[in-house]
């Protein structure tokens, strides 16, 4: 007999009767929506200066909701399985940990919604739990196939805004990555071009890897398609996570031909995506884009200056006395530097989520007083910076070291089952969902979370972790089900 709650309909009580198969095929696609809700609410700041970006963090919310909803019945259809207990037990932890965290932070309310423009408040680590959750919960290889999809689908999305902003420098608050240099940098709808390269980086790795393992003719063309276009635009990031991406994603698709036992044919991917890439310099040298006639890395400008200091309002000016603004590694040493020191002075529960900036403020509190907005305040301080582009040394100087253990136990368990997952079941899915894994794991090396790739990591690490029952488990599953029926 069908569950009932209540003794109300069977209809009423869809999720009490749902099969696997039926939840892998909400869930994936649910998933697959939630990733794109970030992008899209991002049009709106982007179309109009009359919004700003914490609009986009209205798209986190509605996709963490959906995220929640669908970890909320896995959790009640006993969905998710004791192989994931570490990666959700370290997550939940360093969660917690942040409880913490938020009580020690100069502002309660940015420490649980984030900072305005930026959006990575406690409220956003919940959310990417349940990303987290969700994707892990998924039973079918189909409903995989769907999350990657989904992933190509983030990509296309911000590509396409890309080219606008390239081609016409319209959609975008990075026509100039400094005051005199209008390089027309492509940020998408991921808020930073740096962002956009790391969304980029697993959008171009998913992209490959389904061309390559792809027998569809029609699908194998448009992952072909949509691989060059990302090599393309994630040139216009001008940033080293840009190029770290390509020659990330080049070096999958290399090893998903010999992984997968491709034809040999198919690394024709890697060629196209290097001229897709090719052509986007070589644009830049012929002096098609902006006021720039040679191609270089804007890493500095546009994360500090750009985007810090003109777009968020989060990061004071840089200091050019201490720092070289046009040198890519000293950039990120200085910044790896400040940020050792701030975890030295804040070690146990860090500084509060998303406010690092206020760890760097050097006035009195009587000079404090005279701002009444903290954007205004933050700002006026030469030196300050809100972000450190290595996303483990954040989250121990915002959250603590204790969280950033946690941190790395998730993602690196994460990885490990995805890894076994593959080996388990030699599928492209499987061997696509471990490589997006270890991509976002290894990209937070020289990157920051934001709320437009942390969903897409956090749905790509869940679903390496799901335990996909074959085909002969399916078939026993149904009988056993048609048994119950009669």
């Amino acid at each position: 007999m069908p569950k009932t709650i209540f003794h109300s309909s069977e209809k009423s009580n869809f999720i009490l009767n749902m099969t696997e198969e039926q939840f892998s095929k909400l869930a994936s696609r649910g998933l697959a929506i939630a990733m794109l809700m970030t992008p899209l609410f991002t049009l709106v700041p982007e179309i109009t200066d009359k919004a700003t970006y914490a609009f986009s963090a209205g798209g986190l919310v509605a996709g963490g909701v959906i995220a929640m909803i669908i970890a909320i019945i896995a959790l009640m259809k006993k969905y998710i399985s004791k192989r994931f207990i570490i990666p959700m037990g370290a997550m939940l932890i360093m969660e917690l940990w942040g409880v913490f965290s938020l009580i020690r932070g100069v502002d309660l309310g940015i420490s649980f919604y984030g900072f305005p423009e930026r959006g990575e408040g406690l409220l956003a680590l919940i959310f990417y739990f349940c990303f987290f959750v969700s994707a892990s919960a998924l039973k079918r290889e189909s409903a995989v196939k769907t999350v990657i999809d989904g992933v190509v689908g983030v990509g296309l999305l911000n590509s396409i805004v890309g080219l606008i902003q390239i081609f016409s420098g319209k959609l975008s608050h990075y026509r100039n990555v400094y005051i005199d240099i209008k390089a027309y940098a492509a940020s998408g709808l991921s808020m930073s071009p740096l962002f956009l390269a790391m969304v980029l980086t697993l959008s171009l790795s998913a992209a490959l890897i389904s061309f390559i393992s792809s027998e569809d003719r029609k699908r194998s063309i448009g992952m072909l398609v949509c691989a060059v276009l990302f090599s393309f635009v994630m040139m216009f990031t001008y940033s080293f996570i840009g190029f770290f991406g390509l020659a990330f994603a080049l070096i999958s698709a290399i090893a998903a031909v010999f992984a997968l036992k491709a034809p040999k044919k198919k690394l024709v991917g890697v060629p196209c995506s290097i001229a897709g890439a090719a052509a986007a310099i070589a644009l830049v040298f012929a002096g098609a884009i902006g006021n720039i006639d040679s191609y270089r890395l804007h890493d500095g400008r546009i994360l500090w200056w750009a985007d810090g200091y003109m777009r968020a309002s989060s990061s004071g000016t840089f200091n050019p006395d201490v720092v070289d603004i046009d040198d890519t590694y000293d950039v990120y040493m200085y910044l790896n530097d400040r940020t050792m020191d701030v975890i030295e002075h804040n070690s146990l529960t860090g500084t509060g989520p998303d406010q690092l900036a206020f760890a760097l403020i050097r006035v009195s509190q009587e000079d404090a007083g005279k701002y009444t907005d903290f954007g205004d305040l933050i700002s006026s301080q030469r030196g300050v910076f809100d972000k450190v582009y290595n996303e483990y040394l954040y989250t121990a100087a915002t959250r603590g070291v204790t969280s950033a253990i946690f941190l790395a136990l998730t993602v690196l368990s994460a990885v490990i089952l995805g890894m076994k997952a593959f080996r388990r079941r030699a599928t492209a899915e499987s061997f696509t969902v471990f490589i997006l894994a270890l991509g976002g794991v290894l990209v937070y090396l020289i990157g920051c979370s934001s709320i437009p790739f942390a969903p897409v990591f956090w749905v790509a690490a869940g679903a390496a972790c799901a335990e996909i029952k074959d085909s002969r488990q399916q078939e026993a599953e149904k009988k056993a089900a048609k048994k119950n029926k009669a």
